[in-house]
């Protein structure tokens, strides 16, 4: 069950206090690690959120994933999830500290998905352009390529969504057709 309130309330917690002790950064690559062993793994995700599971299998395992991958604080914090039984939102917590890393540190997130593979000249541009029009200062530029797009791009950003795709014309055309505003309605 997702539970985005209370996973930004533990990340909240774990922002603050990994400031208070001056390890932000520690704690943020450690939680890019355990953000990557989440998305690798869906048997992990599953065994932290399973109920049959023990609590003591569970620390052993996340230990022994960690281990020294990981810093004191963010061990701390994952044996005090597993000991108040809050090990299931974990992926949350995790993604909830990224965001709000990100808002600390004035990083945005931009994903461009295009039909065909980008290069790094046009990256660099794209990231130019979108400084000076919407003033983002801090940009982490993320590609996908999705054939279906046939041509153009599609470009998200703070919640926003800029289609220039030529699969989105199309769609376009496709509902002027149904609706021909051209022809009279017979009665």
């Amino acid at each position: 069950m997702l539970q985005p309130r209370l996973a930004g309330r533990y990340a909240k917690s774990l922002i603050d206090l990994a400031q208070e002790k001056n390890q932000l950064a520690q704690v943020y690559s450690d939680m890019i690690f355990l953000q990557s062993v989440c998305r690798q793994s869906r048997e992990f995700v599953n065994l932290m959120r399973s109920p049959v599971i023990n609590a003591d299998k569970k620390a052993n395992i996340v230990n022994a994933i960690s281990g020294t991958k990981v810093g004191p604080l963010t061990t701390a914090f994952n044996k005090l999830l597993i000991q108040k039984g809050r090990e299931s939102i974990l992926p949350e917590i995790v993604h909830a500290f990224i965001e709000q890393y990100d808002a600390i540190q004035g990083i945005h997130k931009v994903k461009l998905v295009t039909a065909e593979p980008v290069g790094e000249e046009l990256k660099k541009t794209i990231e130019q352009k979108l400084k000076q029009e919407a003033g983002l200062q801090k940009i982490e530029l993320e590609t996908e390529v999705k054939e279906a797009l046939i041509g153009g791009f599609v470009l998200e950003f703070d919640n926003k969504l800029i289609d220039a795709s030529i699969l989105r014309d199309l769609k376009d055309i496709r509902k002027q057709f149904k609706t021909n505003i051209y022809i009279r309605n017979i009665r």
